[in-house]
């Protein structure tokens, strides 16, 4: 009886790991099937080429992609010195906003018939212009409403909104990664060549607020971290695998940042870190509006009166914090203003126009980078602007110089 039982187990754990190894192979030989698929998908994409003076585009929103005006955007772009355009793909509210015909329910479900991919690329791709999906990530009122389980919840069981009427999902749910991610892969197969993340970070003083509302921590459920570390890490992790996933399409990852996150460690309630942020992404855009600082900052009373000190002052700080990442440092591509913010009121701020664009744009030049996107929400951009400045050899010398030694001062300390 023992000597039957003893061949009995050994048939049947032979049974088992054939199983496995044939599980293995077929999820092996599944993945790598898709790789394949995308990397073709990728050659036909080929065509768009990276601007060989780097990326100088303009945000267009989902109703500006077809008809006049788009035909009106796309000239001005011909126009110009500028080459690329960013495009709402999933805007703030979780509407996909073109329609790549997936016929994934998730994603369809929350598909505006607005444009079609394929009419829309083509086009770009006809006029040379560099095309960028904006995916507006972890805010999403559609994914937030539909499926309150991946939000934050009151103790009601409603959904919480924040104090703008914002709803978010949360960047622990590894189910939220997997359905932005599969909408970045559409926008690649379609052929962006660029998948730009915003809101990439939970709400806005979240800190505050985290201890009444009930959510899923998924890996975090029992970590020794901080409440702090878990927002950074996440966040960190999604970019992370959002690139990894996304490398066999042959994208670029960017993301969006506020300014003020490269001016501190670690912004604690959205968990942003800039440097790790950095480390996984091919371009890093930070939010660099002279209107978006606060009175006294950089020394001004009023920044937004102040678009070549601003930026300038804000640079000095930036390129420090991406020197120390060596060779994972990214390209600098950052979102400058071409709107006038009357919001701001009498004597604090001033009217937006070829000057003060310029002003913004001579600033980059002057530390050596390249690439920057512009921001009208409205899209009505200024006329007549000088995108290609030259350098201020002098104080571009002066920036070099002093990046070198702050760098040199790090390594020693």
């Amino acid at each position: 009886m023992k000597g039957k039982w003893v061949v009995s187990a050994l048939l049947a754990s032979t049974l088992v790991i054939t199983a496995c190894s044939n599980s293995d192979t077929k999820k092996s030989n599944k993945e790598e099937s898709h790789n394949k698929q995308a990397e073709q998908e990728t050659k036909n994409n080929k065509s768009i080429k990276y601007p060989k003076d780097g990326v100088k585009g303009i945000y267009v929103s989902a109703n500006s992609t077809n008809g006049e005006k788009f035909n009106e955007l796309t000239k001005f772009i011909d126009d110009t010195d500028l080459n690329a355009m960013v495009i709402d793909v999933k805007d703030d509210s979780g509407n996909i906003t073109v329609n790549f015909n997936t016929g994934k329910e998730e994603i369809d479900k929350n598909t505006l018939d607005l444009v079609d991919a394929k009419p829309l690329l083509k086009k770009m791709k006809e006029k040379n212009i560099y095309p960028i999906a904006r995916i507006v990530t972890f805010k999403d009122k559609n994914l937030a409403e539909n499926h309150p389980e991946w939000s934050f919840k009151e103790s009601d069981g409603s959904v919480w909104e924040s104090d703008g009427g914002d709803k978010f999902v949360n960047p622990f749910n590894k189910k939220v990664w997997k359905y932005n991610i599969d909408v970045s892969k559409e926008a690649a197969k379609a052929g962006f060549k660029d998948i730009q993340y915003d809101y990439v970070r939970f709400p806005e003083a979240f800190e505050n607020v985290e201890s009444s509302l009930s959510y899923d921590k998924g890996d975090y459920k029992n970590s020794k971290l901080s409440d702090v570390d878990q927002r950074v890490d996440t966040i960190t992790q999604f970019l992370k695998t959002a690139r990894k996933e996304l490398k066999p399409y042959g994208v670029e990852i960017s993301a969006d940042v506020f300014g003020y996150s490269a001016m501190v460690e670690e912004a604690p309630g959205i968990g942003q870190s800039f440097p790790k942020i950095a480390e996984n992404t091919d371009a890093i855009s930070s939010m660099i509006y002279p209107s978006h600082w606060s009175p006294g900052d950089f020394g001004y009373n009023a920044p937004d009166k102040e678009p070549y000190g601003a930026v300038d002052k804000y640079l000095d700080k930036e390129t420090e914090v991406l020197n120390k990442l060596g060779k994972q440092k990214p390209k600098s591509r950052p979102w400058l203003q071409d709107f006038t913010a009357q919001y701001l009121g009498e004597g604090n701020y001033m009217t937006y126009d070829k000057r003060a664009v310029e002003a913004q744009i001579q600033a980059l030049k002057d530390h050596g980078i390249n690439e920057f996107l512009l921001w009208n929400a409205g899209n009505d951009y200024t006329t007549n602007v000088d995108y290609s400045p030259k350098a201020d050899e002098k104080k571009l010398a002066e920036s070099k110089k002093e990046a070198a030694s702050k760098s040199k001062k790090d390594k020693s300390n």
